[in-house]
Parts: C-alpha cells; structure tokens; sequence
C-alpha cells in the first residue's frame, strides 16, 4: 500500500524570537524541515505535502529545493493541527493508501519507527500513534490506554492533576488511511481551552466509531520537538553524538569525537581517519582511507581515496580531490580540481583551476583568479611542478612536464615541457647596504638623544 505524507510547518515560533521560520533554522547545517523531508525519502514516499502559513513563501522555497515535486498547502489561518491537516487533505483525494502526519520542528522521528506503525495498522489497526514514555512530561499530551487500546489523547492545558501523572506522552506522529483521516478531521470541533482543531481530538473520534487505536512506542529522543533557541541546541548536540556514532560504527576513526563536526550529508568512507577540530559544512564526501588531520573544514567537496588533507586547510565548494593527493597545512583549494597523486603542501591558493595528475604545487603558489569583475580558469597539466612563491595570472594554461621558477609571475600560457620563468634580473650593489644601514642608525640615535 503506497504512503503519502503530511509535513506540517505553519506555526509562528513565537519562542525561537527569530525573523526565520521556525522550521528553516538548522541542525547539522540543514533546516529542520530537510531532516524530516529526508525521512520521508527513506520511507519512499508517493506524495509529500507540506502545509505552510507563517512566512509561507520562505518555508515553501526550502522545501522545494529539498524535493521540487513536493505540494505545499497554506493554512491562512492558524486554528490548530487539526484544521492543518484537513487543508491537506483535498490533496490526497485520489490517494487510496495510508498518510502519516509529521512535523518540521521534530526532526528526529526516524524511518524505522514509521515502518512500527505501518505493520501496526496492517495487522488490524486503523489508526497508529507514535508515543514515548517522557523523563519530564511537562506539556506533552497524554495518552489513555485500555486493554493496550488507545481510548484518548489529553493535551495538557486541558488534563486534570491525576492525568498530568501520567508519563505517557503523545508525539503528534499519526499514521491512518487516507480516506478515513478525511472523515475524522471533519468531524473535529474546537471545544478546549485554546478553541483550535486539535488532530489529536481524532482518537476520541474513532473510538466512538468502533475503530481500533493501537500505539508504537520509539524513543523519547525520536520525538524531540524544537521550540526555542535552548531546544535547537540540545537538538544539535543529540544530532551530533548520533552521528559520529554511526560514523565510528561503519570503519571511520575519530581522533576526538567530541570536537568532530558533521552535517546531515556527510558521507564518509570506511578506514578513514579524522584529525581533532575538524567540521564538515553541507555537500561533503570522503572516500574511504582519506586522512583528514587536525583543524580543516570542509564544505560542498569531494575527497578521493587514500588522499591526506591538512592540517589547517579549507576546501571550499567546488573542490575535487583524487586519489592519494596530499593538500597540506594553510591551504585554501576553492573551485578546483586536482589530479591523483598531486600535492600542494604548504600555504597556498588555488582557485578556479583544473589540476593535473602528479602535479607539485611548491610553498606560498596563488591563482590569481579575480579580475575584480570576472573569474578565469587556470590548467595545470600532467607532471608539472610549480616553484614555490609563484603567482599564476589567469585566465593560464601550464602544459604537461613543465617548470615553473620558484617565485614567477606567469602572465601567459606555457607549453608543455618548458621552463618558465617570469621574475626581475637581481642585482647587486657591493657595500651599499652597509652604508644605509649606518646612515638609518645614525638618524635614530640622533632622534632619541642616545
């Protein structure tokens, strides 16, 4: 039975005290929406709807550039969960499978638990909760159970003392037939203490119709809901921790854990290892046996096979490195791609530049790639080796096999198997400098009095 979803992303998020949607600030680099956008990939799902309102046009851009065939639906009025999920619903008409209900500020709700809940309801259930036994149940709403039925959802502003003890909490995640969600949330009535929809209302519902409620209990961290600014960082330290343990369990070595940044695309090779200090922004891959030393960030690059970067370099988007190339400490590689077995080692730029295999980038070498208006294109072929301190002037084409002159200036193309060098005639004057430098001390003894 095919699976769409319903992404619900309309609320104020009035204590994040942001101008950014709430659901648009991140963890691991990415927007909370684009983690639980990610679990509905896993989940292959057939249609993605996401329901907007506050800042509409800005959440409705991300989720878009997440999955251009997603469907946003504004809710233009704000009147509860309920009342979201029926301005979805006119999508899903001809959607004859189940729906599950998802939230942008819960990030964490994983693939596996969903799967829990689709066995669930094949095996007699009509409609499935995901609910989790709260440390701290504060505002969470609870869930009544009868005979391991769920009879009803009490949401905390509208709960008595004695249910308030209860630990059993509700996350929101419902999973039912599409046909049948429809008929519940019209049948849903604003009768509490906010006067919203409340989908939760729907359990209530159901039972008196006879339908079987079931629960799928996950853990409380699937759940984690981001409200606040204190939240979002406890969501991003939980992110983390995760992920570096998933990374350690399939063959990569993390000389600190604690201090190893990751985002939620990372993707990292088995027998590599990774230096203390090291971040990965969005759109990284590793292959596998990389060595990436200590105090290097990464973004929106591509790391080959057995390749060593670092320490204290940056490789900015655009950057391909091959297979066993070394990129070494103080080095900024942005838009460029270089060769196997190539190195630059030390204290250097390269940008906008194609270089070859076996190529010896020396000491403090810059592409001078910026003209102040465009960007131009420096190649740099097979087996060259480029001088220590050289300025390359694109746009440039070095050939293959050739030598550039530690400390050049190359302002036009060389052929392969030259020698090019490019800098002025030295010269030598016998005795001057020590008569200047007689002179310079003079006149600052005489300046100070000494």
């Amino acid at each position: 039975m095919s699976l769409a979803a319903i992404v619900l992303c309309a609320g104020n998020g009035t204590r994040m005290k942001s101008n950014l949607p709430k659901v648009l600030h991140e963890i691991g680099s990415f927007p909370l929406i684009h983690h639980v956008m990610t679990t509905t990939c896993q989940l292959d799902v057939s249609k993605t709807i996401v329901v907007v309102g506050h800042q509409a046009e800005e959440v409705s851009k991300a989720a878009i550039s997440f999955d251009e065939n997603v469907v946003i639906v504004e809710q233009k009025e704000q009147l509860g969960t309920g009342h979201a999920v029926r301005e979805a619903m006119p999508e899903l008409l001809e959607h004859t499978g189940n729906v599950i209900i998802l939230y942008g500020d819960v990030p964490f709700i994983s693939s596996s638990t969903i799967k829990k809940m689709i066995e669930k309801k094949n095996i007699g259930s009509d409609i499935v909760i995901a609910g989790f036994k709260a440390q701290h149940p504060g505002a969470y709403g609870r869930i009544v159970l009868e005979n391991e039925k769920i009879i009803k959802i009490i949401e905390a502003k509208d709960a008595t003392k004695d249910e308030l003890e209860n630990n059993l909490c509700n996350s929101g995640i419902i999973l039912s037939n599409s046909r049948n969600l429809h008929d519940l949330t019209k049948l849903l009535k604003n009768e509490n203490a906010n006067e919203e929809f409340y989908l939760t209302d729907i359990i209530e519902i159901a039972n008196n119709q006879g339908q079987i409620c079931s629960l799928v209990l996950c853990p409380e961290m699937e759940t984690l809901g981001v409200n606040t600014r204190l939240e979002l960082s406890k969501a991003e330290t939980l992110f983390q921790k995760a992920t570096r343990e998933n990374c350690m369990n399939n063959g990569v070595t993390l000389a600190s854990p604690e201090n190893t940044i990751f985002s939620l695309d990372t993707h990292i090779g088995r027998d590599t290892w990774i230096g203390h200090n090291v971040v990965f922004g969005p759109g990284v891959t590793i292959e596998s046996e990389a060595t990436i030393k200590s105090f290097c960030h990464l973004e929106k690059c591509h790391v080959g096979s057995r390749a060593k970067i670092g320490p204290f370099a940056r490789l900015r988007p655009g950057t391909e490195i091959g297979n066993s190339s070394q990129v070494g400490n103080f080095v900024e590689i942005k838009n460029s791609s270089v060769g196997e077995d190539s190195k630059i080692n030390h204290l250097s730029y390269i940008g906008d530049t194609n270089i070859g295999n076996t190529v010896n980038i020396g000491a403090g070498t810059i592409t001078c790639n910026y003209d102040g208006v465009n960007k131009h294109k420096t190649v740099i072929e097979n087996g060259t080796f480029i001088g220590s301190n050289s300025s390359l002037i694109a746009p440039l084409n070095i050939g293959s096999d050739v030598i550039i002159g530690a400390g050049s200036v190359i302002t036009e193309n060389v052929p392969k198997n030259s020698l090019g060098i490019a800098r002025a005639r030295q010269k030598n004057k016998i005795g001057l400098g020590q008569k200047i430098m007689r002179k310079l001390r003079g006149l600052r003894y005489s300046s100070t009095g000494k």
